[in-house]
């Protein structure tokens, strides 16, 4: 590997962890006390030859003895502090690191979401950030601390024995020359083994967050089929880590011992000839081993940096992905109509949804769109919600286009109530409030409750408010999710309403309720309706009828039904249902 490609391959990593801004001053400060502890570790040594040199001179030095116990109470102590401080460094670090991802798949796209598996993305903040983790916590303290005791040992060697230090690190290139190939390797099998977590986290999240479907279908034996599936690539390339670090512990290991060996038997011969005193053959045997440990950290330093370098590409890829685009205006008009002007959209890899589109969608009117399934429906409501943006033609809210306005100040002007009223994790509080700038007071809650015809459940409920709603609401029935989503657009005071399929989940008695107040909520309102039952569309200003994403019709329920055969067919049928 060329030193170009290396140092490509440090920069991002460096990269990443320079632009979460650690506290210099706290990093600096733990640096000095590493350096400390490492000074005070090359003392030992020495102070260990003086002790043992006067042993075997017959006499010993007891305020000599003090110093030397006080020097293992200075490296501890500095020790426990400097271990404490990067460790702290590391954890500010990776809470930067995961905040920051956090807030960009916050501020991606909803078609990143289309191709992306949701267990991929999990697995990027969990993973691979607690991969950086353990590299910075971990084994980033050692590789410091290792890379100062070792300098400051060879020089000391040099010093005590040139010549025996000269013929032990002829050992070093050797031990390069096994070491770098293997880490290459190791860099290539830790990237893939992120991917297969990745691809595991997927499997996981997508079957648990659909736990209901899979016991309704009797899918558990496919599911765990799949689920081993990927259990049995982690394994796969789980043993293909464990055989490089089986071949490289060894390795270093055995360079290690041979080492100690020459040394003790080498010395013992300088010793013998007077050329080294015992004491210094064991300052050198004691030098060695500062050597020697930090060269056994770096093996499993080397390890991870590897699998940081991997986890750190896949988290550039996420970080570095085009983000939503925000408008440049600061402030958009009110109560204005949109109008629809030779819009054509079709989703990556597949035919037109949307051809040519022209339609106004008039301010403070009812306008419902009707079709078969796959006519665009849905899509009118995403192209109105900024989740995607025309691939030709335009939209415009009066006369701005809205892919001009401000992102955020645009999706406040639209309440949305769907078929399936998601509901977050929580509290029936939490959820009506959801998304408020401010938290609407108790009494406005209710008010949203009662105008939705909920709050006569919500008051039976022993927590009334406060009751938990469950994982996507699970805890309460469809009708119920879907009156509480109804009071939650009520509370949010919406210029433009979308109701997709709004009424779908309710039965007759509580549809007349909710359409009660819907007909209020829709009052001053520019409102768009997607429904299936005729009896909710009837009496909208405007009915715009969608054919394989083209409009075909549009007027009122009175003039379509006489003039427009496919409006006619789906009305009968519907009558007939």
């Amino acid at each position: 590997m060329s030193d170009e490609k290396k140092i490509n391959q440090w920069r991002p990593f460096l990269r990443l962890i320079r632009e979460t801004k650690p506290p210099v001053w706290i990093l600096s400060f733990a640096i000095v006390l590493s350096i400390v502890e490492t000074a005070v570790g090359l003392m030992i040594p020495l102070f260990t030859q003086q002790i043992v040199d006067n042993i075997a001179a017959g006499g010993i030095e007891y305020t000599f003895v003090f110093l030397f116990l006080g020097l293992f109470f200075v490296q501890a102590l500095s020790t426990g502090f400097s271990l404490y401080l990067l460790t702290y460094i590391g954890e500010y670090i990776v809470r930067g690191l995961r905040t920051r991802i956090w807030k960009k798949v916050l501020a991606l796209p909803v078609s990143y979401f289309d191709t992306q598996e949701t267990g991929e993305t999990v697995s990027r903040l969990t993973n691979d950030t607690n991969i950086v983790k353990s590299l910075i916590t971990r084994h980033l303290v050692s590789a410091v601390t290792g890379v100062l005791s070792m300098v400051g040992a060879v020089a000391i060697l040099l010093w005590l024995d040139w010549q025996m230090t000269v013929v032990m690190l002829t050992s070093v290139p050797v031990m390069l020359f096994v070491i770098l190939p293997i880490g290459r390797k190791m860099y290539r099998i830790s990237k893939s083994l992120q991917g297969e977590m990745a691809k595991y986290t997927a499997v996981l999240s997508g079957v648990l967050s659909e736990i209901r479907l899979v016991k309704m279908y009797t899918s558990e034996r496919q599911e765990q089929e799949r689920g081993t599936e990927r259990t049995n690539e982690l394994f796969r390339y789980g043993l293909k880590e464990a055989k490089l670090m089986a071949i490289l512990n060894p390795l270093i290991s055995l360079a290690m011992m041979l080492m100690l060996v020459f040394i003790i038997g080498y010395g013992g011969v300088r010793v013998a000839a007077g050329a080294l005193t015992a004491g210094e053959l064991v300052a050198f045997i004691l030098y060695l081993f500062l050597i020697i440990v930090p060269v056994t950290q770096f093996t499993s330093f080397f390890a991870e940096l590897q699998k940081a370098m991997g986890a750190t590409e896949r988290i550039r890829e996420l970080l570095e992905h085009e983000e939503e685009e925000g408008g440049k205006y600061e402030s958009a008009a009110s109560h204005k109509s949109v109008l629809f002007e030779e819009v054509y959209f079709s989703y990556p890899s597949s035919s037109p949804v949307l051809k040519k589109v022209s339609f106004v969608l008039p301010a403070n009117r009812v306008t419902a769109i009707v079709g078969p399934s796959g006519a665009g429906k849905t899509t009118v409501f995403s192209l109105l919600e900024r989740f995607y943006q025309p691939v030709e033609g335009r939209i415009l809210y009066g006369e701005q286009r809205i892919d001009k306005l401000e992102l955020k100040q645009w999706r406040q002007k639209i309440g949305y109530v769907s078929q399936d009223s998601p509901l977050m994790a929580g509290s029936i509080w939490e959820n009506l409030n959801y998304g408020l700038p401010e938290e609407a007071a108790e009494k406005e809650s209710w008010a949203s409750l009662e105008a939705a015809h909920v709050k006569d459940f919500v008051e039976s409920l022993p927590d009334k408010l406060h009751t938990q709603v469950g994982e996507r609401g699970i805890m309460l029935s469809g009708g119920q999710k879907q009156r509480i989503a109804i009071a939650r657009a009520l509370l949010r005071d919406p210029e433009i309403l979308l109701l997709d399929e709004a009424t779908a989940s309710l039965d007759s008695q509580s549809e007349k309720h909710v359409q009660d107040a819907l007909a209020k909520l829709m009052e001053g309102r520019t409102t768009v309706i997607i429904a299936h039952r005729f009896s909710t569309i009837t009496g909208a200003d405007q009915i715009i009828v969608l054919e394989e994403g083209e409009v075909t019709g549009s007027g009122t329920h009175a003039s379509l039904y006489e003039n427009h055969l496919l409006y006619r067919k789906l009305a009968d049928h519907q009558m007939k249902s």
